[in-house]
């Protein structure tokens, strides 16, 4: 998988270096092929820390002020060139810090009927992750350590109630909040501009997290899923 999405971001036109951070050097020495591409320079590999927040903040900080990064996992195994440059082409055109990539969960479901995904259940549709996050600007790396301070606090839901605020919390769990509506009230509480990309393909939903995951992957990777 993550020599998988290092060939993407590779042959996407809208990506120039690949930093790879992780998995453990001790790994990588089993590996040929990505154990070449860190040596000859191609990618530039870090050491990976504790949580993929704190991973993706130690990486910000090798970065310069003025680097247009884009985030996403080596679990990505379905990410091809057209959702890079898709969401890599809008993000840079939106007037935001930070910028999330979401698919419409009903999209996921009729191309995999019976995929299991997170859903946000919105008030103008259900909308699923996709693991692709663009920080465009030097306020961005704001929005890095604060992804890194939530994951801390992932299991005291009343921190992380404090951090987003009760009014937006509450409209999201009445049914109430809109996808606009929701990333305008964090980025008003956060004091960032974070806005949202709607992308089209399904497949930008689909991570592995599990080995029905990875059978689906399997799947659609062999032909058997269109």
């Amino acid at each position: 998988m993550v020599l998988r999405v290092l060939g993407t971001l590779s042959a996407a036109q809208e990506i120039e270096n690949r930093i790879l951070c992780g998995p453990q050097w001790s790994a990588i020495e089993h590996e040929t092929e990505l154990r070449n591409l860190i040596e000859s320079g191609d990618v530039k590999w870090i050491t990976p820390q504790a949580t993929p927040s704190s991973s993706a903040y130690a990486v910000m900080q090798t970065l310069s002020e003025q680097s247009l990064t884009l985030i996403t996992t080596a679990d990505h195994a379905l990410l091809s060139t057209r959702i890079v440059d898709y969401f890599c082409s809008k993000a840079r055109m939106r007037d935001c810090d930070v910028v999330v990539g979401v698919v419409p969960h009903e999209l996921v479901a009729q191309a995999y009927p019976g995929v299991r995904r997170t859903v946000f259940k919105l008030r103008d549709g259900g909308f699923c992750g996709c693991n692709l996050f663009a920080f465009l600007t030097q306020r961005a790396r704001t929005a890095a350590d604060l992804w890194r301070r939530v994951e801390n606090e992932r299991k005291y839901p009343l921190r992380l109630i404090r951090t987003f605020g009760w009014v937006p919390v509450l409209r999201y769990l009445t049914g109430r909040l809109s996808l606009e509506e929701g990333f305008t009230g964090i980025s008003n509480r956060l004091g960032l501009r974070i806005g949202s990309i709607v992308i089209p393909f399904p497949e930008a939903a689909v991570d592995v997290d599990t080995m029905n995951d990875w059978r689906l992957v399997q799947s659609i990777v062999g032909g058997g899923v269109p």
